[in-house]
């Protein structure tokens, strides 16, 4: 038997060094086509044969055609104020979801788990004339547009999961705080939201992400207009055929950069962002 089981965990392990290799494969593959010197998007070998960072000092230098800089600030602007506007309705819905009781509570909560099985890209088209109907298609107002869009339509999957987490803390401190006065927005913000630092790790990260790494709805929102691009619009035009072979180093350098703030943000928060899933297992 326990040779038996040293078999298997051989081939498990062997299955999953080959899913990863083949899963790191392309990210090493950018980042050496990042560094790699000369033009167009085609290489006689996997690993360049002259190396430079020339192609990060022109991305962020050589702004004519593309202004990469002003795609990254957009982009970062967008994403702090999403996550910020995010994180508060989550956790606010998942709370009053988790410990009030009214009598719409079931109906709510199944209704939003069925709209969340929808794709996002449905009522795309839907969105966008409503901004315009509002004036939010209008010149500096896009990126207004894009915040309150991204922050309105926060995941049913993050407030599933901090409801979970929610739902894990006794309701014994809620009742002793309300014996002693205190109301139920006291009890959210002084009691519930200091004992909940995994969940608002977990909420802060994928309300960040949506943004920064959102292609579709940034394109029917900001359009043509350059200057309000973000960096998935911005680098989705360097592949162009028109650009491609001048440009195709300096898009995997670019790809580098937007992956650095994730990278930094994941690194920072991996503790927390594993405890809040594991502690949101119950719904």
């Amino acid at each position: 038997m326990k040779r038996k089981k040293k078999i298997q965990n051989f081939f498990v392990h062997c299955g999953l060094a080959i899913l990863a290799f083949f899963w790191i494969l392309p990210i090493v593959w950018v980042i050496l086509t990042s560094f790699r010197a000369g033009k167009g998007s085609y290489s006689g070998s996997f690993i360049p044969e002259s190396f430079t960072i020339t192609n990060f000092t022109r991305l962020f230098t050589e702004n004519e055609v593309f202004n990469f800089p002003r795609w990254f600030g957009n982009t970062f602007f967008v994403a702090i104020f999403t996550c910020i506007l995010s994180t508060f309705y989550l956790l606010s819905i998942a709370y009053v979801m988790s410990r009030l009781r009214f009598r719409a509570r079931k109906p709510l909560l199944n209704i939003s788990l069925i709209l969340g099985m929808f794709p996002g890209f449905m009522s795309m088209i839907a969105i966008y004339y409503i901004l315009k109907g509002v004036g939010l298609t209008d010149g500096s107002l896009k990126i207004l547009a894009l915040i309150l869009v991204y922050s309105g339509g926060s995941g049913i999957l993050q407030f599933y999961v901090a409801k979970g987490f929610f739902d894990m803390i006794p309701k014994a401190i809620d009742e002793a705080a309300m014996v002693d006065g205190a109301t139920n927005w006291k009890i959210f913000t002084k009691i519930i939201m200091p004992l909940s630092k995994p969940i608002i790790i977990y909420t802060v990260i994928t309300s960040f992400l949506a943004p920064w790494i959102d292609f579709i709805l940034a394109k029917v929102i900001v359009g043509s207009d350059a200057k309000y691009y973000t960096v998935a619009i911005g680098l989705w035009n360097m592949l162009e055929k028109e650009n491609i072979y001048q440009w195709y180093t300096r898009f995997a350098a670019g790809a580098v950069c937007v992956s650095i703030p994730i990278a930094i943000l994941f690194i920072i928060t991996q503790k927390y962002y594993a405890e809040g899933l594991a502690g949101s297992v119950k719904g």
